[in-house]
């Protein structure tokens, strides 16, 4: 695995506590997409989530999730109907010496079509109720709970 290289700007948190995070649930008529994280990722190998990203330098709130929903989809910004965003809160990791601070994000779509990158190796639309059937990163299910009092 390479070393991760920040951009200029870009903040490294390879080995700081708090690290501020997103976590996009896309819905597109009725359902929600999870992605299997890549098994070669650092944190969370093979787990499924949403898309999600360190806010790691200055752009922008919504910049930032439409930037990670680009890079990591394919689906394009004329494509994203609304973000809104849920009730932030920590998770703590104590296996990597991190805490998360977590923004919930749901993004309405207007497509189910995409293309993975290298961060994820499989995807599914399915209905809401069903995360549970999944082995999901640590917290996911929290980003669900405070996305379901914003559908």
């Amino acid at each position: 695995m390479e070393k991760f290289v920040p951009a200029e700007g870009q903040i490294d948190y390879t080995d700081i506590y708090w690290c501020p995070v997103i976590n996009c649930v896309l819905e597109f008529q009725g359902k929600i997409l999870i992605v299997q994280r890549s098994k070669n990722l650092n944190f969370y190998p093979s787990y499924w989530n949403g898309i999600s990203g360190f806010l790691d330098d200055k752009k922008p709130l919504e910049n930032k999730i439409k930037t990670e929903i680009r890079e990591e989809t394919q689906i394009k910004n004329k494509d994203i109907s609304s973000i809104e965003m849920g009730e932030i809160f920590h998770q703590k990791a104590p296996k990597y010496n991190k805490t998360w601070i977590v923004h919930p994000i749901l993004v309405r779509v207007k497509t189910n079509k995409l293309k993975l990158d290298w961060e994820a190796q499989n995807f599914k639309w399915i209905n809401i109720n069903d995360v549970k059937k999944y082995k999901l990163l640590p917290g996911f299910k929290d980003v669900i709970d405070r996305i379901r009092k914003i559908i």
